[in-house]
């Protein structure tokens, strides 16, 4: 889920901190500046652009037990693989979906170990949640996770680092399904992603409602049928940013 950015990230900060410290803030917070779309046509790789012929189907804020299996079977329906980026604490709790997951061939990635807002400078928990989540997705694959989405996209010089440390690619994402809101609906989230998708891209879409609209995922779940076939019809393959052709590091 994106953010709702409102007044800006770094002033709030920087209004309750000496001038130095508001500095080290604004060099903390800076690169988030890459969810912008705007910004991140200047930066495909961090976008996500891969190969032209190719579409990168992803999925964040699992897993969840009611919805995520509902996704796996309209998937394995489809015939296609995705990456979910999942959250640690989520995985924790739900380990037996993180599992079924792998074991029907997608690819796990890790979108943090928890749903937050990192304003203030905290490298070292950065690190750590990191490591942990990355450790947990280890433990319950038995693959370390190769790709990094943070929450909300919102990618701070705290992140980065991080991300360098557990070994991992941040990836944001090209397309999107605004599939977030009370609103969605099966036809919002297909017009959505076809506005923004062009072969190479990457598509972000959410398999729970953990941090959405209640019951939303049902648009998402009604819409890839849709969003698959489109592809298709383009000529273009769906499938896990691991069959993209991004490099890795």
């Amino acid at each position: 889920m994106p953010p709702s950015f409102g007044p800006s990230p770094v002033r709030r900060a920087a209004a309750v901190l000496t001038p130095p410290a508001a500095v080290v803030a604004t060099a903390h917070i800076a690169p988030a500046a890459t969810w912008l779309p705007v910004v991140r046509r200047r930066v495909p790789r961090l976008a996500g652009v891969g190969h032209p012929s190719h579409v990168a189907l992803t999925f964040d804020d699992g897993p969840d037990p009611d919805s995520t299996p509902r996704f796996l079977d309209a998937l394995e329906e489809l015939g296609v693989r995705a990456t979910f980026f999942v959250l640690g604490d989520g995985a924790v709790r739900h380990p037996s979906v993180v599992r079924e997951t792998f074991r029907r061939g997608h690819e796990l990635a890790v979108h943090g170990w928890s749903h937050d807002r990192p304003w203030l400078p905290a490298p070292a928990d950065d690190v750590r949640a990191l490591l942990r989540a990355a450790g947990v997705v280890r433990d319950l694959t038995g693959r370390r996770p190769l790709w990094y989405r943070p929450p909300y996209g919102i990618l701070t010089s705290g992140r980065w680092a991080a991300a360098r440390a557990a070994g991992m690619r941040p990836v944001l994402w090209t397309a999107w399904g605004r599939d977030w809101t009370a609103g969605a609906t099966a036809a919002s989230v297909r017009s959505a992603v076809a506005a923004g998708l062009r072969g190479g891209g990457t598509v972000l879409l959410h398999d729970t409602d953990r941090m959405s609209a209640p019951g939303c995922w049902r648009a998402t779940l009604g819409a890839l049928p849709g969003i698959v076939h489109g592809c298709r019809r383009a000529g273009l393959a769906v499938g896990p940013l691991a069959e993209h052709g991004v490099h890795r590091r």
